[in-house]
């Protein structure tokens, strides 16, 4: 059987279990990191010297790095429709994880989340969050723009270019800063509540988070 390590209000981890509860996939899910602990465990750094979560393991197989794993788990379990057998679909798919890491994390999880949300009042700077919420609407507005003609990033169906992005996609209407029309993005954003796994692995409150940097 799987089994992934992670908290569930670490963004890295819901990615991957969001996927994993498309899948329908069985697996043992292991609290890691933040009040639980275990990540500076000899047992646990064997498995990934870097310390963090999430982690996948798969028999004898582990693998660490969100994107790792969800390409992994695309590619074992989801062939067909996360895991697409043209290589240009699959480029495609790729492009926008990528971007989401790239460009609309930076922007919003650690501009906004981290400099806004979990930093304590008096440490903010204000003039950092100004900017990162400007350049979280910018990566925003172009995930409108390719939403117009599609109900999906990758086409017409959920996949794995949705994933990353889509994530974020929660913390953010939850975060009280502005939140500029965009009616592509909101749409899909109501597609993906609409999902039993993203409201269960995505939708969860992280309230625990506020003002705290270290947790």
């Amino acid at each position: 059987m799987l089994t992934i390590w992670g908290r569930r209000s670490s963004f890295n981890v819901q990615k991957v279990l969001w996927l994993a509860g498309e899948l329908g996939l069985e697996y043992e899910h292991v609290l890691a990191g933040g009040p639980h602990g275990l990540l500076d465990t000899a047992e646990f750094r064997a498995m990934n010297p870097h310390g963090k979560v999430p982690l996948l393991r798969d028999g004898a197989t582990t693998v660490w790095e969100s994107h790792a794993i969800l390409r992994y788990l695309a590619a074992r379990d989801g062939a067909g429709r996360f895991w697409a057998d043209d290589p240009a679909q699959r480029a495609g798919a790729d492009g926008w994880m990528d971007w989401a890491q790239t460009a609309l994390q930076p922007a919003f999880l650690t501009g906004v989340f981290w400099g806004y949300y979990r930093t304590p009042e008096a440490q903010r700077d204000t003039a950092a969050i100004e900017r990162a919420i400007a350049a979280t609407h910018a990566c925003l507005r172009q995930l409108d723009r390719a939403l117009a003609d599609r109900p999906y990033l990758g086409g017409e169906t959920l996949g794995l270019a949705d994933i990353p992005a889509g994530t974020t996609l929660y913390r953010y209407f939850e975060v009280d800063i502005p939140h500029p029309s965009m009616p592509h993005l909101q749409a899909w954003y109501e597609r993906l509540q609409a999902r039993p796994a993203y409201r269960e692995h995505v939708m969860v409150p992280f309230g625990e988070l506020r003002g705290r940097l270290a947790f």
